[in-house]
């Protein structure tokens, strides 16, 4: 892949989580061909292994085994790649997950999952990465949202909540980052082709058909496409990325007509509640 980015990747070193599969595993293969050295970190060693030896230069990227949800693993690895390369000139705090469902079946434990993964994850990776940046007064974190995070729907409550989270850390890091030459993304996609789409289940819930179903569309988005775009958006130092057209023009009408958005909501709720494709 030729690398739309110039040099702005070139050379440089990376960490991204959940770079077993879907959105992390895209990233990955994008930045080590942008020229960046990449960890690709995920709870799943193995999945880690299989996208490292995927890649044209498997000399680029290493596979690391990393649960976001230990503080101290990430500050490890977070110190492990400056000792050996530095500097740590990008964090993609990426890992999530979802869970979908009924809010009043929702588990305690399942809460406090989605919250320890989806949220502290990403406040474990800025906690380890900023520092490095504002010594070396440069770098850039990317936190991965969703349009979830822009957006609130019913039968996602977990999800939107943890989401919305990031999405305001993120555009608050943004402003205090940017004294230090640091830069902030957040990357706000509707429903992408990964395995998360066919996961996080409560009752009879099915992922694929709610997020394709709540943007009308037949198709999820492709990760590799989304990986170029957050690259692109990197370079270019934009705060918020939001993907495709469509989500943006939803975004775009939900903050000038937000009731609109509402009742579109309500509705495409309660259509999916009255099926059976939610208990």
């Amino acid at each position: 892949m030729k690398s739309p980015t110039g040099a702005r990747f070139l050379g440089r070193t990376a960490i991204v989580t959940g770079g077993g599969s879907g959105i992390g595993a895209a990233l990955t293969r994008a930045l080590v061909a942008a020229g960046t050295e990449v960890w690709c970190a995920d709870i799943d060693l193995a999945a880690a292994e299989r996208v490292v030896e995927s890649i044209a230069r498997p000399d680029k990227a290493s596979a690391v085994r990393l649960d976001v949800c230990d503080a101290d693993a990430v500050r490890d690895l977070v110190e492990a790649v400056v000792a050996a390369r530095g500097r740590i000139d990008f964090m993609f705090n990426n890992a999530g997950i979802v869970i979908g469902g009924r809010t009043q079946l929702l588990a305690l434990e399942q809460w406090n999952r989605i919250i320890d993964i989806n949220l502290r994850g990403v406040v474990h990776g800025v906690h380890a990465a900023y520092p490095h940046m504002i010594a070396a007064r440069g770098g850039h974190i990317v936190n991965t949202a969703s349009a979830a995070g822009l957006m609130a729907s019913g039968l996602l409550t977990s999800y939107s909540a943890t989401k919305f989270a990031v999405v305001g850390l993120s555009n608050a890091l943004r402003s205090e980052a940017a004294q230090y030459g640091v830069g902030v993304t957040v990357v706000c996609p509707s429903a992408v082709e990964t395995p998360l789409l066919e996961t996080g289940k409560v009752g009879d819930f099915r992922g694929r058909d709610f997020f394709l179903g709540a943007e009308n569309s037949t198709r999820a988005y492709s990760p590799e496409r989304l990986a170029e775009e957050v690259l692109a958006a990197v370079a270019r130092g934009d705060g918020v990325l939001v993907v495709p057209r469509r989500t943006r023009i939803g975004w775009f009408v939900s903050r000038i007509a937000p009731r609109f958005i509402e009742r579109r909501l309500i509705d495409f709720v309660r259509r999916q509640t009255s099926s059976s494709s939610v208990t």
